[in-house]
C-alpha cells in the first residue's frame, strides 16, 4: 500500500469511529452533550466545579459552542449555571437532579452496545486492536513532536 493510501485509510478510520452511535438511537443526549455531562460528573466526583472554558478545552470545541450546548441542556433541565461566590465573571456548570440518571441510562446503552461488538469480534481481537492503536498513536505523537521541533513550531 502506498503512503497516500495509508493516510486516506487513517482519515476514514477516524471519521468512521467518530460516527459510531453507541446509544443505538435510544438516547436523550447528543454525543457532545454526553461528553460534556461526563466531564461535569468527573469534576463533581472530585468535589470540584468546572467552567465553560475548561469544558471547551476538554471537548475540543469553542466556548461559544459550549455556551449553546449548556443553554440547551439548562432548558432541558440537565445542567445549571451557578455563579461563583468569589468571581462574578465565572459561572460553574453543575448537574441537575435528574442528570445523573440520564447519564447512567446512556452509559448502560453504550455498554450494552460495546458488549455486543466485543462478542461479535472477540475479546482478544478487541484488545489487540487497542494495543495496536496505542502503538500507532504513540508513534504519531512522537513524529509530530519531532516535526514541530524541526519547524520551530510550539506544540501543545
Amino acid at each position: 500500500m502506498e503512503i497516500n493510501e495509508y493516510l486516506i485509510k487513517c482519515f476514514q478510520l477516524m471519521r468512521n469511529m467518530e460516527n459510531i452511535d453507541f446509544f443505538a438511537g435510544a438516547h436523550e443526549l447528543s454525543r457532545t452533550e454526553f461528553r460534556l455531562l461526563r466531564e461535569v460528573i468527573l469534576e463533581e466526583e472530585k468535589g470540584k466545579n468546572i467552567i465553560s472554558s475548561e469544558l471547551a478545552r476538554r471537548l475540543g470545541i469553542t466556548r461559544s459552542a459550549v455556551s449553546q450546548i449548556v443553554t440547551k441542556m439548562e432548558k432541558d433541565g440537565v445542567v445549571a449555571r451557578v455563579d461563583s461566590p468569589t468571581d462574578r465573571k465565572i459561572a460553574y456548570i453543575r448537574l441537575s437532579e435528574n442528570a445523573r440518571a440520564v447519564f447512567e441510562e446512556q452509559c448502560k446503552e453504550a455498554n450494552a452496545t460495546m458488549e455486543r461488538i466485543v462478542s461479535a469480534v472477540g475479546e482478544e481481537k478487541v484488545r489487540e486492536f487497542f494495543a495496536l492503536y496505542n502503538d500507532i498513536y504513540k508513534a504519531t505523537d512522537t513524529v509530530m513532536k519531532e516535526i514541530s521541533k524541526e519547524k520551530g513550531i510550539e506544540r501543545k
